[in-house]
């Protein structure tokens, strides 16, 4: 049963071809830490199918009337292929990930979806990670790259690798809102050892 724990609301954005691990993990790391979040499709349809075939009903999608960004306190970027370059392609989403940051509102992304921020022109200066497939292009949009974290954080930016840090990056988003003990309780919870 979900415990609110916090005022915050957290997007985590879900395209055609994304990564699973890295949307669902933050979802289930959020829940467990009573942190509200939605799933917001960037498709027309709130059903969006992963790059492993897997099936995700979102809570929300970026076309319906009312959806505002403005909503939350976070935005959260999945990779995987195709999911990252579909992510780029969503105009309104790239739009409100410029205009967090230009106000130092946080922004989180994993695997190639650093990528985006990269391109957005919102890394450089930034210590920021991202799959070592796409770290060249953080590197070539003046990113301080730290090829070797798992996670980095840079103030209101989180940034990491791969499905395999979903659960460290999951972490961060935890530690952003609440804290140390927070994240404390959510590994005990997961038997993150």
């Amino acid at each position: 049963m979900f415990k609110q724990a916090s005022d915050a609301r957290v997007a985590v954005f879900v395209a055609p071809g994304l990564e699973e691990i890295e949307g669902l993990t933050v979802v289930d790391l959020l829940f467990r830490a009573g942190i509200p979040c939605d799933t917001v499709a960037i498709t027309l349809e709130r059903t969006v199918t992963s790059s492993h075939e897997v099936t995700i009903v979102c809570d929300r999608s970026v076309t319906e009337p009312g959806f505002s960004f403005d909503n939350y306190d976070m935005l959260v970027l999945p990779g995987g292929i195709p999911g990252t370059p579909n992510l780029r392609a969503c105009e309104p989403l790239c739009s409100a990930l410029a205009e967090f940051s230009a106000a130092g509102r946080p922004l989180a992304a994993i695997c190639a979806a650093p990528s985006i921020l990269a391109e957005l022109g919102l890394l450089e200066g930034r210590r920021a990670t991202s799959n070592p497939g796409f770290q060249h292009v953080l590197a070539e949009h003046g990113a301080e790259l730290l090829a070797d974290e798992p996670v980095v954080v840079d103030g209101n930016l989180i940034t990491s690798q791969g499905a395999g840090t979903a659960m460290l990056f999951g972490l961060e988003i935890v530690r952003h809102f609440l804290g140390d003990e927070a994240v404390e309780r959510v590994r005990a919870g997961v038997v993150l050892r």
